[in-house]
């Protein structure tokens, strides 16, 4: 029933997100997983201890992050499945994990920042959705970064979730998003976390890949049915521009974007003051981005998203039928 589970949090929370009540009233589960790795980050990753240390602890770490959440969501899932009506309240758990409805929103609040209040409102507006300096962006580049994250977010936080529910009920989407928050933490290649942060990092990268490359081909097929994009060219730039970008996952969505578009996303971009110097997804592309590529953008998500229903939803009803 994982299938099904998938394919009922999928339709309801594209419907109604994660309501701001409920955030009120009880957080977020990334907000909870993150108070889990900021306590651990504190207690086993010392300045003091050499990195071979760190490296260790920091598979503790990550067994912890993934292992705690994971078996509690079981153990939810278990009691659940006991009572009435247990799948659809399995399902309603299950869309605290995906971002649908709020990654538009905040993609589709750039556009209307950059139309309706000029250059500075959209920087902060994108400001909420990446992590690099948004002061040294000008129009083209804000454009960018909202596209960029639109199409790297739909791979971690809708696809992919949605993948390892489906794999592996509540359990394994929250095992999944755990991983992923702990990413998002202490997988960076800081002199604080490079050590106790590498296997964070590399876990994400693996548990990843199947959704990334989904995600690129929900892209391409999108483009077959948004006017004004180019599916063939997603593709090419897809199978060229992909493995150039330094992540192993971020470059697919990001290459079928850029190429449905007809951009160039990614190439160098500054984080904290340092310059990245990454690879360009659609090269060739056009650079000059505006406000309506991001709309494009997002009308392309949005097919891709109904895709991705689609498929869950046809996979439930083979394994209802079976």
């Amino acid at each position: 029933m994982s299938i099904l589970i998938a394919f009922l949090s999928l339709l309801v929370e594209f419907a109604v997100g994660y309501p701001s009540w409920l955030l009120g009233a009880i957080g977020h589960p990334v907000t909870w997983f993150g108070r889990l790795i900021s306590f651990l980050d504190r207690r086993l990753n010392r300045d003091t201890d050499s990195d071979a240390l760190r490296r260790r602890r920091g598979v503790h770490a990550l067994l912890i992050i993934v292992l705690v959440p994971a078996t509690i969501a079981f153990a939810v899932e278990t009691m659940l499945a006991g009572i009435p009506a247990g799948l659809i309240l399995t399902a309603l758990v299950a869309t605290s994990l995906l971002s649908q409805k709020s990654l538009a929103e905040h993609v589709e609040a750039v556009a209307d920042g950059l139309d309706n209040g000029g250059l500075d409102i959209g920087r902060v507006a994108v400001s909420q959705i990446v992590g690099r300096d948004p002061e040294k962006l000008d129009r083209a580049g804000v454009c960018r970064a909202a596209i960029e994250s639109l199409a790297e977010n739909f791979s971690d936080g809708v696809v992919a979730p949605v993948f390892w529910i489906g794999v592996g009920g509540l359990a394994g989407g929250v095992a999944y998003k755990a991983a992923n928050t702990a990413d998002s933490m202490i997988g960076h290649r800081t002199p604080r976390h490079e050590a106790f942060g590498q296997a964070a990092a590399r876990f994400d990268d693996l548990v990843n890949l199947p959704a990334s490359r989904l995600t690129a081909l929900l892209i391409v097929l999108a483009a077959f049915l948004v006017k004004d994009t180019d599916a063939g060219n997603a593709w090419r730039t897809v199978r060229r521009d992909a493995k150039k970008h330094r992540s192993p996952n971020a470059g697919w969505p990001e290459a079928a974007m850029a190429g449905a578009l007809g951009l160039a996303l990614a190439g160098p971009r500054s984080y904290d003051g340092v310059v990245v110097d990454d690879a360009f997804m659609g090269e060739g592309g056009r650079r000059d981005v505006e406000s309506v590529d991001i709309r494009r953008a997002l009308r392309l998500y949005q097919v891709a998203d109904f895709l991705l229903m689609g498929l869950f939803g046809l996979l439930s009803v083979i394994v209802i039928v079976a």
